[in-house]
């Protein structure tokens, strides 16, 4: 008996002592948001206020130290989203999460973006502003990493630290800008339909730019297995721990159309979700300078920000800035490839990825004139077929750093017009609004014409001299609009108006939430920032009711059981909208995915039909393909003897959507609603281990809105039982500048990403119900509900 307590009382001191263990190990890895702390390469005291939400409102003397205290806070809480970030576009995933990684490392580090930091950062001015003030940023970081406890990522990964570099800033920018493009995806997927069904299949995919017909108005004063190029390159970015950019929604209200008088500024750039999610807000005053911040991890300037004076954003342009080429081997020398001018000799460099637990991987990068070959890069092309890939990003001069630190600093609207001109690629719709009451938008990238009988939506020929050829477009015929007489500018990644009778190639959305912008901006002349907030809650689909009246109208409605025809009347009734107590969107989604799968997986097959599903053009396809009754693609080819027509395939895919719901939540067709099948979980990269879940990842959630709404919470069309959200609003800003020190903002989870911080996930509630919390430029506000951590010169 005195054994069993003794041993009793050993277990309770045991689990006592672990318990003790773990919180002080626990406290030991928060972020430090109050005391005081020294900082090497500050001159005087910088006083940091942590407000409720975990911004950082930074005062300093200086912006140099005051660059220094954002690296340094924006690592403490950010630190393990820098390491991965800085590791994508080099290949240096491996080194940390082994084998499963091998795949991702080899395709970024061949794309050449890593050499393209190096030679833009060889040029750079050391003098420049923007260069020391970079370097303030960096050395914060550093200065973390060497003082501040390792992210508990790190420790469960095996992180060995290594100093943070201005290399790793522009390899970030580059893998952003890559992730934006859409041509990756899309490109080799159409050549591969083309080379095997013909180009009557693609009559129905308007690559001709007839699907686009909102524009946005400017104002001025041979193989078939290249499709495996678009399934691996959508895998790796799907699989990548960091999210890319999808879409965006922006307006910006000129003061003829507000309340107060005064601009309004709205921005929600769309990214897929992640935990961390992408943006860390600070805020910086100096006695020459003030900036209210979204950065990106690790890198210095704000892509998103705004001031006393002015505010800017992003969406994306989604113009076409990467080509493919097909090349030819010399038969007698493969180290060289065809061009007009005779055999030229392949340029190769040597790679080696680094492998946890393995032995090192080495492998060559083979390029052409136009780019790094794809064959050694993507498993499953041949080499003696091999594919190129021509990227402005890498060919171009690189002024990315300078571009950002120009529209943080611009000094009115033409100085931050000049700055967006220097960004080659990727192409940005930025948005632009100032207290005098100026409006703009402005077209990023360095835009080129290929000859008229050239098609970029298909791997072009790169041995005729003929396909490759470009004429670069002078930054003032980008598309613009400053101050227009309607008095609003918006951007939902649509067409722009022609240049100069030159439509531009790109790979734009539908027009759903570019119509239903413009519908509620066109007549309301009296706009304040709870109308805008009602507006970005706005979930209801332009389409969605024409097209259900498309389905409907080519149904055999005599075919249908009493639980199909309920369905139908329901979807009569039902007016687009996509909120959690809506049964209509329910069945929609499930019928256009049937839909889709019944007409275009016996073409396309399983992979590139799931690839398919991942391009804008499948998002254009769906009304302007169920309105051709003569559609090529109605036509099942696995059939014998028969040839199916639309109302076959409508009807058939009704029945099949609605016996999937039935099976999922029984027969009573009210009980269908949005919030049974719409959730959101925001994923950390070691959340998918099962026991770390709960404690990286956060959700889910049952959430309102849907694909092309202004709320638009996206998603991939599937036959699994719920609809899991991918990405939507990576932030929802108002910059109202009637009242600017009460402008709003809010992010998807919270500002941290130290899961054991409490602004890990203490704004993910409000978000999910379109709430907002307001953006502290009021000093005697910002110490009232602040945390107060003061940096001081080292003493050495």
């Amino acid at each position: 008996m005195v054994i069993k307590r003794i041993t009793l009382v050993f277990i309770v001191l045991l689990i006592g002592i672990l318990s003790f263990s773990l919180m002080f190990y626990g406290f030991y890895l928060m972020p430090k948001y109050q005391g005081e702390l020294e900082l090497n390469n500050i001159k005087s005291e910088t006083t940091v206020y942590f407000d409720e939400y975990g911004v950082p409102h930074i005062y300093a003397n200086s912006q140099k130290e005051a660059m220094t205290t954002l690296g340094y806070v924006h690592a403490q809480d950010r630190l393990w989203q820098m390491e991965l970030l800085r590791r994508i576009a080099p290949g240096r995933l491996s080194e940390l999460f082994g084998t499963k990684a091998l795949k991702s490392d080899k395709f970024f580090a061949g794309l050449g973006i890593e050499e393209a930091s190096e030679k833009a950062i060889a040029q750079l001015d050391k003098n420049s502003q923007s260069y020391l003030l970079a370097m303030a940023y960096v050395d914060g970081i550093n200065q973390f990493m060497e003082k501040g406890p390792d992210p508990i990522e790190f420790t469960l990964v095996g992180v060995k630290k290594e100093k943070f570099t201005l290399k790793d800033v522009y390899n970030i920018f580059g893998y952003m800008s890559f992730s934006f493009a859409m041509a990756q995806k899309t490109d080799p997927l159409l050549t591969s339909i083309r080379d095997k069904f013909g180009m009557d299949y693609l009559k129905d995919f308007g690559i001709d730019g007839a699907f686009n017909t909102i524009r946005i108005k400017s104002f001025k004063q041979k193989s078939t297995e290249y499709s495996l190029i678009s399934k691996s390159i959508a895998k790796l970015l799907e699989q990548s721990p960091v999210p890319s950019f999808v879409g965006s929604n922006s307006w910006v209200i000129g003061p003829e159309k507000t309340k107060n008088g005064k601009v309004i500024f709205v921005n929600d750039p769309h990214i897929g979700f992640s935990q961390p999610g992408t943006w860390y807000e600070a805020h910086i005053v100096t006695p020459d300078y003030e900036m209210y911040g979204f950065y990106l991890a690790g890198t210095p300037f704000p892509l998103l920000g705004h001031n006393r004076e002015y505010a800017y954003g992003l969406t994306m342009f989604e113009n076409d800035d990467i080509d493919f080429f097909v090349e030819k081997n010399n038969s007698t020398n493969p180290n060289q490839y065809q061009t007009t001018d005779g055999w030229r000799n392949y340029t190769t460099i040597k790679k080696t990825i680094k492998v946890k637990d393995s032995t090192d991987i080495g492998y060559e990068v083979k390029s052409t004139q136009h780019g790094p070959l794809m064959n050694n890069l993507i498993d499953g092309i041949q080499a003696d077929n091999p594919v190129s890939m021509s990227w402005i990003y890498t060919q171009q001069p690189l002024h990315i750093l300078d571009a950002v630190y120009g529209l943080s600093h611009a000094a009115n609207m033409q100085d931050f017009q000049k700055n967006v001109g220097l960004i080659a690629a990727p192409g940005l719709n930025v948005m632009y609004g100032d207290a005098k009451g100026n409006i703009g938008w402005f077209a990023s990238g360095k835009l080129y014409k290929r000859p008229p009988t050239v098609n970029r939506n298909f791997i072009l020929d790169g041995t005729n001299g003929i396909d490759d050829k470009k004429e670069f477009l002078d930054y003032s015929q980008n598309p613009s609009a400053v101050n227009p007489s309607w008095h609003y500018v918006y951007s939902a990644n649509n067409q722009p108006e022609a240049i100069n009778n030159y439509l531009y190639p790109g790979y734009y959305l539908p027009a759903d939430r570019a119509l239903r912008i413009n519908q509620l901006l066109e007549p309301k002349k009296d706009w304040d920032k709870k109308s805008v907030a009602a507006m970005m809650k706005d979930d209801k689909s332009f389409s969605a009711e024409s097209v259900v009246g498309t389905l409907i109208s080519n149904t055999d409605i005599t075919a249908l059981s009493r639980t199909e025809k309920e369905a139908i009347t329901l979807l009569h009734k039902w007016k687009g909208s996509n909120g959690l107590q809506d049964v209509g969107p329910t069945i929609y989604n499930k019928w256009i995915y049937f839909y889709l799968k019944n007409t275009f997986m016996d073409e396309l097959g399983k992979e590139d039909f799931n690839t398919f599903l991942g391009t804008h053009i499948m998002k254009q396809i769906i009304p302007h393909q169920l309105a051709n009754e003569n559609s090529r693609w109605w036509d099942n080819r696995n059939t014998v003897n028969k040839k199916e027509t639309r109302k076959d395939i409508l009807t058939k895919s009704l029945k099949q959507a609605i016996a999937s719901l039935e099976a999922q939540f029984g027969d009573s067709v009210d009980t269908w609603k949005w919030h049974r099948v719409h959730t959101l979980e925001h994923y950390h990269p070691l959340g998918s281990i099962a026991v770390l879940r709960p404690f990286f990842n956060v959700g889910p959630f049952e959430v309102a809105g849907s694909n092309e709404v202004i709320n638009n919470l996206f998603f991939n069309y599937t036959d699994k039982e719920e609809c899991t959200v991918k990405g939507g609003p990576s932030t929802r800003r108002i910059i109202d500048f009637s009242d600017v020190e009460n402008s709003w903002s809010i992010l998807p989870t919270g500002q941290s990403g130290n899961p054991l911080s409490k602004q890990y996930d203490n704004q993910a509630s409000l978000y999910n119900q379109g709430k907002f919390r307001k953006m502290r430029l009021n000093k005697k506000e910002i110490i009232a509900v602040s945390k107060k951590l003061v940096f001081e010169p080292a003493k050495h």
